[in-house]
């Protein structure tokens, strides 16, 4: 592949890790503002499990998306780097490799803690 591919490859990527995470989060605004109007507190057991498992669903898609993502993006910065006369940001992109990695911690870590206190929320 040439420059070029490889970075236009390189931002479909990133708009995939990004894409993930709309569902999340537009089903954690959900749960928050019915937690924040205490919803919860007469909700049946039934409603408050259903509610953590689709939250945790939605989440683990949404990690396993963005992790996959990540993974590719990482093999794509590999080639960068194999380039004989890379330009300026191809440089700069080969190199955020780090950033990178750091990125798939924390999704994973961020994931996590939100699901603690989404379970937290929901069951009070």
């Amino acid at each position: 592949m040439d420059e070029k591919n490889l970075l236009e490859l390189w931002n479909t990527k990133r708009t995939q890790v990004i894409n993930a995470q709309i569902a999340p989060s537009l089903m954690l605004i959900g749960v928050f503002v019915l937690a924040a109007f205490g919803k919860f507190e007469n909700a049946s057991d039934a409603t408050k499990y259903l509610t953590i498992v689709v939250v945790a669903a939605t989440g683990i898609l949404a990690i396993i998306s963005q992790y996959a993502a990540i993974r590719e993006a990482e093999a794509l910065l590999v080639d960068l780097n194999r380039l004989n006369s890379p330009s300026e940001l191809a440089k700069k992109i080969a190199g955020s490799r780090s950033l990178l990695s750091l990125s798939a911690v924390a999704i994973a870590g961020l994931g996590i803690a939100v699901f603690v206190l989404v379970a937290w929320a929901v069951l009070g």
